[in-house]
This record gives structure tokens, C-alpha cells and sequence, in this order.
């Protein structure tokens, strides 16, 4: 596939007016230097070129259709920055009710539904509109519309039409990533670096649109999708990488990453469809050209067999289905049918991405990518409805990283059907969390962390008092996003700082949740870290840092994780303990600089301490004492201030830098100390990170 890598970008997202594909003006021809564009004042005849076939000589193709042709036809050079994954809307989605049953209407079996594809994502994607109609007609004529096709048609208030400034906000979150050295090589051939910083920009954007979103009222019948809106949004700007489609490994892609959004995998190049199960590309064969896959979604909503860790049976797609979701006609072996059976005669590498269901969120799916596999064979089978059904058997390459056997492995352990080798005990915590904590040790005899007794929270010798008179919050039912009058939520510069989910927006000077001083339950929004653990932990035994925490469970980037619990201590008896080397356990809330914390903060303020907050867990602690130093961490940490209208009750919370998988080690950076106390003795560092310094505090 070529792309138009020497052309300049344009920022599709000003140029293009976003309307409905109906408002569409006609394509003139134009001169061979420039793109063809809408003009309604040109005199030129009017043609209509076909989205599938080639455009004739003096039109220039235009997205959506480029990206359309390039990924079929391979030859119609390709706008920088697309390469038909475009977040296609189907045709039959805006077929109206009148003319039959949505059943009736030609979806296929991997193009899901209204209940299919709310599974797929953890959204509800299709709303009922009247079409102007009287509403008292027993009849009133319905539409199904995709939700992308409203948001792009202006008929959804979004954040498009609010008061906000969309692209200003955008370009802030880009200029905070400084990515002035991500050139078009990098959008054409991703690195680790560069898919980093594109999911950081798509989540960030994406919180930051759900933040908008929930301080609005809801409209009933429709559902918002921050997810699509965000990943449009970039994609027009072209902030994306690996658009050439390929066959094999995605660079910067690693086997195991998981995805909560299906657009992220799209925007990283591991698969371009946001509906579709089968990603596919064409390859020159002799004079001809055929389809090959290049990846596919497993994600158990479909008649496929995925008991197997290493092996896949995966039912193809193309066969309509009714509103029950039961095919009603046989399959044919066309499109992905097609690819996967060519795939299977060249023996081609197929990226599986297998979906889990999300136990945070009942109704959404997380995606982990399982590697590449290899199709063995194929057949015809009868589907629940007695419909023709193509399957494919493919089995996972050997040599590759853990994946989805680790997610097997867990559910097991949680289950009871397989134990956990090497546990010391199954709840370090005693039952002073919710959530039990594992203590595993399977490296070496070493059974307990000595002299160390669990606390999950702070212990404040005396109190602290506070600088600054406040108030707490009269919100009964609980801190609503759009309340503007509510004390709490101004202190927070008018926002809540956690989305309706309770996942913190964007890193902040410091974060004001409510307290004793509120009259708020315990499950308001803005009390998200003071409940608890809400993800299986597990103390593990390192082979050479110690000991070290994990958890079972995936978490979610800007998910709460713990707090940091153990002593409030002062200066002087900190600086006692340092002397005789014995300051491991010592949280210096003063240390600045933290490897990658600036990801998530669009504004890059400095973090804001009210007072210099020194813990001492040496003795009395929770899980965050085992957290290990990292150059490149996964977590960070954000000052909160509790409301407490007596005393500063201040706390010291991490969350996640990132989406981080199971049994993956929590790691934060521990800080770079003052000038004036650059004395300090070093230590050598031991986190393996490509980017390490070598040596932390």
C-alpha cells in the first residue's frame, strides 16, 4: 500500500464542515496541484464518482472515500493520516422502521446490533428519533442511528456545540505531550514511544469530553459516546500512528497490552474496523489482488470457542441476523470470509485481540491483544439458527509473551479451581481492607516483611491545622458534576475531578474531595479514594527488588489505586532515620519531578502541598509501601485534600498512569530531591526500564 508520506497534513478537522453525507456538494474537477473540493458556484459538470471504483482523470479522491480506496484498491494515493478505518457507519442503520423489522434490514453476524455492539463496548450505540412525524400516531416512523452518525450530523448537543472550544482544548492536550518529533515516519511506523503517546492523548481527550458531557443533563434516549467523538476527533487531525495496514507484529504494539475502547486499537494501527471482527488488506498477487486478514476481535458475543488459551475457533461474518441476533441467512465466503481463507492458503501471521468482560463495568469489554496465530483450517458449520456458518481454527505462534493465559489463569485463582503457587497468605490485610491483598513468595524462603503490622490509611500523631477557612458541602444525594453552586466542586475550578465512573480527569495541583465536613454519602462521585481497595492486590516477592505489588485485575488508566498509608512524621525524626539508612519506608511529599506525571496534566502545573506531609510506613503501612521505584512507571501520585473545616487532612493517593494488565508490577517514580539536598545517597536502580537513570533517591 502506498501513502502520500511526502505531502504536508492538513487538519482535516478545520477544513472539513461536518454535516450529514445528504448536505454533501458535488465534486468538481480541479487542477492536478490541488484537492478537489466542494463548490456549488463551479460550472463544471457534475459527476458522481463511485465510493468503490476509481476516480476519473481530474477528481482527486477526498475522505472519507480515499482512505475507502486506498485499503481496497490499493492504488488511489491516501490522505496522510487515514487508511480506511474510518469509523464507518453501515448503510442499513438508517433504513427506517417502516420498511420492516430491524431484522430484516441486513446486518451481518460481525456487524452487531443495538444489544451486540453495547456488549462490545460498555455503551448503548443506537437511540430511537421521530422523523418529524406526528407523535400521537400509532405509527410514528423510528430511525436506528448510530450515534457516530448524530454526532457528526450536529443533531446530538455535544461539545461541538457547547461553550467549550473543542480544538483549543485539543491543542493544548497535544502541545502538553510535545510531540514536535513525531514526524510522518512515526504516523506511517509507530514506535513504543509513539503509541504511548497517542493512547495518553486519546484518553486524556476522552476523559476530558466525559468531564464535559456529565456536567450536562441527559437527554433521555440518548446515549454519549466520548470514545468515538475523541477518536474522530484525532483522526481528522491526523493524530495517529501505524496507518499502513500490515501483516504481523504493529511496532510500539506489545503482546498483552490491553485496550478499554475498540478506537484505540484503531488509532495504534493494531485494528483499523471499530465494528467489524475481521481487519483485512489486499496483496498483489501475478495481475490480480486478493484479500488476506491481518487481524481479528474475539469477544465472546459470537458462536466462537475461546476455552483454549493457544487455540481459537472463530465464526465468520456476513450472515443476517434478526433483532433476537440469530442468523437467518447462510454465510458466503466474501470480504473477511474471503481474507481469512486466503490467509489460510498463504499461511500469512493474524493478529487476535480476544475481548473480556470488564468487572468494573457490567456491560463493557476489554480487549487484550494475544498475539499473533496461525489459521490451521476451515470449515462450514450449522449455527444456533441452522444457518451456514464458515469457522476458522487458529493456534497461537509459540515463543510470544503470556496474554490471555494470564487473564485464564486469574479467573482460576479467583474461582477456586486452580490455587495460587507459592501464597504465604491469602489476606495480608487481616480484613482490614474490603478486598483481600495475597502475600506470594515463590522465589524464595522469606515468609513475612519483618516488624510490619497492616494500616490502611494515616496516622496523624496530632492534628494539622488548616490555613484556610472552608465550608463542606450541603449536596445530600451527593456532588452532581453540573452543580456550579456546590462549595466542593468550586474548589476543584468548577469541575468534578473524577468522571461519572470515578476515573480521575487529568493530574491536578491538588485535588479537593469531600470530607467531615460534608454532608454527602459515602458513594458520592468526589469521595472516590476513601473507601478502599477496589482491585484485587497481591504482595509478590521479587527476584531482586524486594518485595513488589501487582494486581489480578486490569486497571484502567486514571483509576484509583490505593493510598499511602503509615505515620505522619516530621522533618526531624525523618532526617534521624535517614542518617542511619533507615529511610525505605519514608514518603517525602516535597520530592518533585516525577518520571511521566506531566502525561496526564494538559496545564503541566506543579503539584500544590499545603504543608510539607512527610509518612513514615516503615512499621504501620498498606500495600503502597511495597510499590517499587521505576523510571518508566505505570502509576503516579496526586495530593488530595479532604474537606475538614477543623484540620488540613491532607492524603497522598496513586492512580494509573496508564492501562495497566494483570500481574503486572505497580511501579511509581519516588522523585528527584531538592538542589540543596542533592547530597542524599543514591541507589542503584534496578526497574529494567529502556529509559532508566540508573539510580533513584
Amino acid at each position: 500500500m502506498e501513502d502520500d508520506d511526502g505531502q504536508d497534513y492538513v487538519d482535516k478537522s478545520r477544513v472539513l464542515n461536518v454535516r450529514p453525507l445528504r448536505c454533501l456538494a458535488p465534486i468538481f474537477p480541479s487542477t492536478p496541484s490541488f484537492p478537489s473540493f466542494p463548490h456549488p458556484q463551479a460550472s463544471s459538470p457534475f459527476m458522481c464518482p463511485p465510493p468503490a471504483g476509481h476516480f476519473p482523470p481530474g477528481f482527486a479522491s477526498f475522505y472519507p472515500f480515499s482512505g475507502y480506496l486506498d485499503s481496497h484498491n490499493m492504488q488511489t494515493p491516501m490522505p496522510f493520516g487515514f487508511n480506511g478505518s474510518i469509523p464507518a457507519v453501515p448503510i442499513n442503520s438508517f433504513r427506517s422502521g417502516a420498511n420492516g423489522d430491524a431484522g430484516s434490514s441486513g446486518r451481518s453476524s460481525r456487524n452487531p446490533g443495538p444489544s451486540q455492539y453495547e456488549e462490545e463496548e460498555g455503551y448503548s450505540d443506537w437511540v430511537h428519533v421521530n422523523d418529524g412525524e406526528d407523535s400521537s400516531k400509532a405509527a410514528t416512523k423510528k430511525k436506528r442511528i448510530p450515534k457516530r452518525a448524530r454526532a457528526r450530523s450536529g443533531q446530538d448537543i455535544n461539545v461541538a456545540s457547547s461553550d467549550v472550544d473543542v480544538d483549543a482544548m485539543v491543542d493544548k492536550i497535544v502541545e502538553s505531550f510535545n510531540l514536535m518529533d513525531f514526524d510522518t515516519f512515526k504516523r506511517a511506523d509507530g514506535d513504543k514511544d509513539s503509541v504511548g503517546y497517542i493512547r495518553m492523548i486519546y484518553d486524556l481527550l476522552r476523559r476530558k469530553l466525559s468531564q464535559i458531557e456529565d456536567s450536562k443533563e441527559s437527554t433521555p434516549g440518548v446515549t454519549r459516546r466520548p470514545d468515538l467523538r475523541a477518536g474522530t476527533i484525532l483522526m481528522n487531525k491526523g493524530i495517529r500512528t501505524n496507518v499502513k495496514k500490515r501483516i504481523g507484529v504493529v511496532p510500539g504494539v506489545e503482546v498483552g497490552d490491553i485496550f478499554f475502547f475498540r478506537m484505540e486499537m484503531c488509532l495504534v494501527g493494531l485494528h483499523a474496523p471499530i465494528m467489524a471482527g475481521i481487519d483485512y488488506m489486499g496483496l498483489k498477487v501475478s495481475q490480480d489482488e486478493e484479500p488476506v486478514a491481518v487481524s481479528i476481535v474475539s469477544s465472546g458475543g459470537y458462536e466462537d470457542n475461546s476455552e483454549d488459551a493457544d487455540v481459537l475457533v472463530y465464526s465468520g461474518q456476513g450472515g443476517n441476523i434478526n433483532n433476537k441476533g440469530m442468523e437467518i441467512t447462510d454465510q458466503k465466503l466474501e470480504r473477511g470470509n474471503l481474507a481469512l481463507e486466503k490467509s489460510l492458503h498463504r499461511g500469512n501471521e493474524v493478529r487476535v485481540i480476544r475481548g473480556v468482560k470488564d468487572i468494573a463495568n457490567p456491560t463493557g469489554k476489554i480487549y487484550v491483544y494475544d498475539g499473533l496465530y496461525k489459521i490451521q483450517e476451515s470449515w462450514v458449520d450449522k449455527g444456533k439458527s441452522g444457518c451456514n456458518v464458515f469457522k476458522y481454527k487458529l493456534v497461537r505462534l509459540s515463543g510470544q509473551p503470556e496474554a490471555y493465559t494470564v487473564w485464564k489463569s486469574v479467573q482460576q485463582w479467583k474461582d477456586g479451581s486452580t490455587a495460587r503457587v507459592g501464597v504465604i497468605s491469602h489476606d495480608l490485610t487481616s480484613g482490614a481492607e474490603s478486598i483481600p491483598v495475597s502475600l506470594v513468595n515463590d522465589v524464595d524462603d522469606e515468609k513475612w516483611p519483618s516488624n510490619f503490622t497492616y494500616y490502611p490509611g494515616l496516622k496523624y500523631s496530632k492534628p494539622v491545622n488548616s490555613n484556610e477557612s472552608s465550608t463542606g458541602c450541603g449536596c445530600h444525594g451527593g456532588c452532581l458534576a453540573g452543580n456550579s453552586s456546590c462549595p466542593c466542586i468550586q474548589r476543584n475550578g468548577g469541575n468534578l475531578p473524577y468522571t461519572t465512573n470515578g476515573v480521575l480527569v487529568s493530574q491536578k495541583p491538588l485535588i479537593h474531595e469531600c470530607g467531615s465536613s460534608c454532608i454527602c454519602p459515602p458513594n458520592c462521585k468526589n469521595r472516590v479514594c476513601q473507601s478502599g481497595l477496589k482491585i484485587r492486590l497481591e504482595v509478590f516477592k521479587t527476584k531482586d527488588k524486594g518485595w513488589g505489588l501487582r494486581s489480578w485485575d486490569p486497571i484502567r488508566s486514571g483509576a484509583f489505586i490505593c493510598e499511602y498509608g503509615g505515620e505522619v512524621t516530621d522533618i526531624t525524626s525523618a532526617e534521624e532515620l535517614r542518617c542511619v539508612n533507615d529511610d525505605d519506608y519514608i514518603f517525602y511529599a516535597t520530592r518533585t519531578n516525577q518520571s511521566g506525571q506531566g502525561f496526564l496534566n494538559a496545564s503541566n502545573e506543579t503539584l500544590k502541598i499545603p504543608f510539607p506531609l512527610i509518612i513514615n510506613a516503615k512499621h504501620a503501612g498498606n500495600v503502597a509501601r511495597f510499590m517499587n521505584h521505576s523510571c518508566s512507571p505505570n502509576v503516579f501520585w496526586q495530593p488530595v485534600l479532604r474537606e475538614n473545616s477543623k484540620e488540613c487532612d491532607l492524603h497522598i493517593v496513586f492512580y494509573a498512569y496508564r492501562h495497566i494488565p494483570p500481574m503486572t508490577e505497580l511501579t511509581y517514580s519516588y522523585g528527584i530531591v531538592p538542589p540543596d539536598r542533592a547530597d542524599q545517597r543514591r541507589k542503584k536502580c534496578l526497574c529494567g526500564s529502556a529509559k532508566c537513570l540508573g539510580y533513584f533517591y
